[in-house]
């Protein structure tokens, strides 16, 4: 819309210098008109210039507006028809000069702009000292020097906060992206691991008990099916160009299927117990939670033995949320210097909450989260996940 706008004002300004008398006398109009009107329909083509004509196309504007300079200076020398001040100097050509400038600092190439700016500068400037020096000409110099300093200064100001944004969504797009790739590791390994234990229980029961084989093998199917309906949708996000949806939208509701299939396993039993109200909890709170729920259960099954029961406790109180899981068995290893685990203590401090991980008295190891039940308005508090 501006540009239609600039356009229409700078055909008023060629208007006004034609009836004002700035366009000279006859010979000096053939030079002036054509270098204004030129610069006027550049100013118009601009949308249509990429950012390297552009500038060379504004620059050769330049070169012209300078050539006109040294023209009217050669021809004010000439003492048979001395010209005036009028006669080098008018409102279009300076308006479109400026205007080119500034289109030229926003949009072209860094190299190609630097050099053009170093031509329209002085085009612009030095016409008002074109005929003579006197002090309505440098009065008019300098202020044409402090309209391109001004206008470049904009300009360049504009284009940096531009250049911020981008980088800033870019670096948005890259923390969704890891994201999404802490997402894929922790979905896929839960139900991997899910899968391997189901089909060690139903190798150990096929000789016994072969009737409970049917169903396990059914278990196993829909959650290889899971895994991979998952795994597909969120490598398909990782590829995508576009800025990425929101994460899954597993939360507090999606706990008790996630509990009963961890005991369909076999290995151990789990249990839930929820304490307050989840429904109005933010999205990224109650995905959070789920998150902490799946890596823990995963870990029992990857990382403990002699486990027979684990207890998952979420509790809402006030504008807080606790999520504890806790497991009766040996670790194997430690888990605090997992991907999984570290990548819940950073979801956690995202949303302003903190994490630790770590054995508990009386055996077996222990996971617990503490979130806001609201978004968190300052800064996040750094995590902690105990070895």
């Amino acid at each position: 819309m501006l540009g239609p706008l600039l356009v229409a004002a700078l055909c008023g300004l060629l208007l006004v210098d034609h009836r004002a008398g700035l366009v000279g006398t006859a010979g000096v109009a053939g030079v002036k008109l054509p270098v204004a009107a030129a610069a006027v329909a550049l100013v118009a083509a601009a949308p249509w210039l990429g950012a390297r004509a552009l500038p060379w196309a504004a620059g050769l504007a330049g070169a012209a507006s300078l050539g006109l300079s040294l023209f009217l200076r050669l021809g004010a020398g000439d003492g048979a028809a001395p010209l005036t001040s009028d006669e080098a100097f008018g409102l279009t050509e300076p308006a479109a000069l400026l205007a080119l400038l500034l289109l030229v600092a926003l949009r072209g190439r860094r190299h190609a702009a630097l050099a053009c700016v170093l031509v329209l500068q002085p085009a612009i400037v030095l016409r008002p000292l074109a005929i003579g020096v006197s002090d309505t000409g440098l009065f008019m110099a300098l202020f044409l020097a402090l309209a391109t300093t001004a206008v470049l200064g904009a300009g360049v100001a504009r284009r940096l906060v531009l250049a911020d944004r981008r980088h800033r969504a870019a670096a948005v797009r890259l923390e969704q992206r890891a994201e999404f790739a802490r997402d894929l590791h922790d979905f896929v390994a839960h139900h991997v691991t899910g899968i391997v234990v189901q089909a060690q229980g139903a190798l150990a029961i096929a000789g016994r008990r072969p009737e409970l084989v049917p169903p396990a093998l059914e278990r196993i199917e829909r959650a290889g099916s899971e895994a991979l309906v998952s795994m597909r949708k969120m490598v398909g996000m990782l590829r995508g160009e576009d800025e990425l949806p929101p994460a899954p939208s597993a939360g507090v509701a999606e706990l008790r299927s996630l509990v009963e299939r961890f005991s369909a396993g076999g290995r151990a039993r789990a249990s839930l117990v929820l304490e307050g109200v989840f429904d109005d909890l933010p999205v990224e709170v109650g995905t959070t939670v789920h998150r902490v729920v799946m890596e823990a259960l995963t870990n029992v099954r990857r990382h403990t033995r002699d486990c027979a029961e684990v207890e998952v406790h979420a509790v809402r109180s006030g504008d807080l949320v606790t999520v504890r899981v806790v497991d009766d068995g040996r670790t194997l290893q430690p888990s605090g210097g997992g991907f999984g685990l570290r990548g819940l203590a950073e979801r956690a401090a995202l949303v302003g909450g903190r994490f630790r991980a770590g054995p508990v008295p009386g055996g077996g190891w222990g996971v617990e989260v503490v979130l806001p039940a609201a978004p968190a308005a300052s800064a996040a508090p750094s995590p902690e996940v105990a070895a």
